[in-house]
């Protein structure tokens, strides 16, 4: 049986790989933005965001996390890759260092907004 600290280490690991993870996705973003930006194309993509949770419940049945705790995880990288489109859209460079807060204490979109107003990105 494995013990407390193996557990915890089992997690640092996931946490290591969610965290690339999560930057690859969040570098995608950023061209998603660019392209965007070159396109002329709305940042908020509504249809995308939808096709984007649909997607992502759909895989979390085969999870102990059930499809609306996916979803509100997912509403929240969602948020963050907003901010990072809207970053580059604006002309500033997100691929290094800390992004702007995307809370309603600092800049960027507000953390929990209803889902008709999160947009996604690609």
């Amino acid at each position: 049986m494995p013990t407390l600290d193996d557990l915890r280490n089992d997690i640092d690991r996931v946490d290591e790989v969610l965290v690339r993870l999560l930057n690859e996705r969040a570098r995608c973003a950023c061209e998603v933005g660019r392209l965007k930006k070159t396109l002329g194309i709305e940042i908020y993509q509504p249809e995308r965001e939808k096709q984007v949770l649909e997607h992502v419940r759909s895989v979390a049945c085969e999870g102990p996390l059930g499809p609306e705790a996916i979803a509100r995880l997912f509403e929240r990288i969602i948020d963050e890759a907003r901010s990072l489109e809207r970053r580059v859209v604006d002309s500033l460079e997100p691929l290094r260092g800390a992004t702007a807060p995307s809370n309603s204490a600092g800049g960027g979109a507000p953390a929990h907004k209803k889902k008709d107003d999160i947009e996604h990105s690609t």
